[in-house]
């Protein structure tokens, strides 16, 4: 599909010198993966929350100019796996080492090597064979000076092939800097996707990510994580889009959490995604959320292929 994509692109449509390639983001969870990835494409198509393992799937984000293409790919934090929903998870990131040609490796200041150190075992391959790796130091505003210098000075003695880049992706401190970088380190090429493509998932896709979004912000422990949010309808008219969603939780218990007294937890949810899914579409819309119990689906292969996730 990939190469019936690329040749109807017209090699008229970039000049000799177009540069294009995918541009991967690793790191452990809650490092500000999705924060810079949103920055870099001035667009918001991941999830932001201050939890950690908040991206389940690798999003990718296009970013198009007369004569680039990037292709951003972020992906979920390494992470050791409880159950196969979290396995999945790590295959995703661990295929973001495989197809790289720019690759950011995301850390921060109270991040540690000693986290997930195969991981970085693998990046330091992928910088020695040649592949350009930017060691990112993100939340730089979190930190000191003397902090700081102290970061920079370890990361080259673990990565001495990396760039190093100080930023806070939140602030959008060094983010424009970085950017330019990334263009320079493309191989030249032409485009992979159409140029007017933002990216690889569909629009229901988003809808169930923003869904999610609430969930993790308006709910503790192991709620969020026993969720999952699948779109039933998705109806665009002139002036409205009418979306039907279901929220699955995998115990009882959890349903009635999620729905609340009177329905006032759910209620407030489906306010909040309402508000930022007619943020995303630029158009009114009429949200209707339910919640049905899937019992251990994050352990069931069978549902985790429904809901979207390619188990292999």
């Amino acid at each position: 599909m990939m190469d019936n994509q690329q040749s109807a692109i017209s090699n008229q449509q970039c000049s000799q010198a177009h540069r294009s390639g995918f541009v991967n983001i690793v790191g452990n969870p809650n490092v500000g993966k999705s924060t810079l990835m949103n920055a870099l494409v001035g667009e918001r198509l991941s999830i932001i929350t201050s939890k950690a393992q908040t991206t389940r799937h690798r999003i990718l984000g296009i970013v198009n100019g007369e004569d680039f293409q990037m292709v951003y790919s972020d992906t979920p934090g390494v992470l050791a796996p409880n159950y196969r929903l979290q396995e999945k998870m790590l295959e995703f990131s661990r295929s973001a080492l495989v197809d790289a040609d720019v690759l950011l490796y995301v850390t921060e200041p109270q991040d540690t090597i000693d986290r997930n150190p195969e991981f970085i075992e693998k990046v330091k391959r992928m910088a020695a064979a040649g592949t350009k790796v930017f060691l990112i130091i993100n939340k730089i505003d979190l930190t000191t000076q003397e902090t700081l210098e102290s970061l920079v000075a370890f990361w080259h003695t673990q990565l001495p092939k990396a760039e190093i880049f100080p930023i806070s992706a939140q602030e959008r401190f060094g983010v424009a800097q970085l950017f330019d970088a990334i263009k320079e380190a493309l191989p030249v090429g032409p485009p992979f996707f159409p140029k007017d493509q933002l990216t690889d998932k569909s629009e229901r896709f988003f809808v169930n990510e923003i869904i999610r979004e609430k969930i993790l912000q308006n709910y503790d422990k192991e709620i969020p994580y026993s969720v999952e949010v699948e779109v039933e309808s998705f109806q665009e008219e002139e002036d409205l889009i009418r979306i039907s969603a279901i929220i699955y939780c995998e115990r009882e218990s959890q349903k009635g959490i999620i729905i609340g007294k009177a329905g006032s937890a759910l209620k407030r949810v489906g306010m909040l995604a309402r508000k930022d899914i007619e943020d995303f579409f630029q158009k009114q819309v009429f949200l209707q959320l339910f919640v049905k119990v899937d019992r251990d689906w994050r352990s069931n292969t069978g549902r985790l292929r429904h809901y979207g996730y390619d188990l292999t």
